[in-house]
C-alpha cells in the first residue's frame, strides 16, 4: 500500500486538532501516562564537551497492516553528508519503553501523520523511528536544541511534535527551501501541534531554547517521527 500522493508544498504545519481531534482511540489516562513519560528520557552521551541539555530515548518500528510493531533497534546512523556534527557515528540510545512503544496514543499519531505525508509512501516497506527527546534549558548552558543547525536528517519525512513547553522561550521551528533560503517559521506552542515536512525537499532547523524570564530551567519535550523505507 502507497500512502498519499505527492502535493505542492512540502511540508504541513496543524494545530493540536490533528492529533488529539475526535473520536479519541485511547483513555485519557493513557494519553497522560503518555506524555509522563518524557520524565524518564535518558542524557544523550553524543553531545558535545560533556553537555547534558539533551535527554532522549529512541525506537524502530515497521507497520503490520493499520499498526506499528518495534522491531530491533540497533544504531542510529546518518552519513556526514547529512549531519556535519554527528554523521559517521554509530549512536546507540536507550530504547523507548515497552509500555510507550505499545501506547495507543502512539499509535493513534503515526497513523494520522501516515493519512497527511506530503507525498508518497509505501507501507509494504516502510520503517518508522520514533525519538522521545527532551531540552532542559538553564541559564548556564545555553545549547541550541539542534546542534547540527540547518540540516536534512536522511528520511524520505520526518513529524515534529510538541509534547511539552515549560518556563522557556524560543525554539522556533525554521524551513528552508534546498537553496536554504527561509521558506517557514512558527514557535510550536500547544500540545500536539505539529509540522511534518518532506525531508527531500526542505532543510529545518530550531532556534535556541532559554528559560523564561525569572526562572532557572526550563523544558521544551518533542517527539520526532522518522518515515524511511527500512532497506535504507
Amino acid at each position: 500500500m502507497t500512502t498519499t500522493a505527492i502535493t505542492t508544498t512540502p511540508f504541513l504545519h496543524s494545530s493540536a486538532e490533528l492529533l488529539t481531534g475526535e473520536p479519541a482511540s485511547y483513555a485519557d489516562w493513557e494519553l497522560k501516562e503518555f506524555t509522563g513519560s518524557w520524565e524518564d528520557l535518558e542524557v544523550d552521551a553524543y553531545l558535545k564537551d560533556g553537555a547534558t541539555f539533551r535527554r532522549r530515548r529512541y525506537g524502530q518500528f515497521r507497520l503490520d497492516g493499520d499498526r506499528i510493531v518495534p522491531v530491533a533497534t540497533g544504531a542510529f546512523e546518518q552519513s556526514t553528508e547529512v549531519n556535519a556534527v554527528f554523521g559517521g557515528l554509530q549512536r546507540h540510545f536507550e530504547p523507548i519503553r515497552d509500555h510507550v512503544a505499545a501506547s495507543p496514543v502512539l499509535q493513534s499519531i503515526v497513523s494520522t501523520f501516515l493519512s497527511v505525508l506530503p507525498g508518497p509512501l509505501d507501507t509494504a516497506t516502510a520503517g518508522i523511528g520514533v525519538h522521545q527527546i527532551r531540552i532542559i534549558a538553564r541559564r548556564d548552558e545555553a545549547w541550541p536544541p539542534a546542534p547540527e543547525g540547518i540540516h536534512e536528517d536522511g528520511h524520505h519525512y520526518v513529524a515534529q511534535v510538541l509534547i511539552n513547553r515549560q518556563n522557556v522561550v524560543g525554539g522556533e521551528s525554521q524551513l528552508y527551501d534546498r537553496e536554504r533560503a527561509p521558506l517557514f517559521r512558527t514557535t510550536l506552542l500547544e500540545p500536539f501541534e505539529s509540522i511534518v515536512i518532506d525531508d527531500r525537499r526542505v532543510f529545518h532547523g530550531v532556534s535556541a531554547v532559554a528559560p523564561a524570564e525569572d526562572v532557572s530551567v526550563g523544558v521544551r519535550d518533542m517527539m520526532l517521527i522518522d518515515f524511511f523505507p527500512l532497506g535504507d
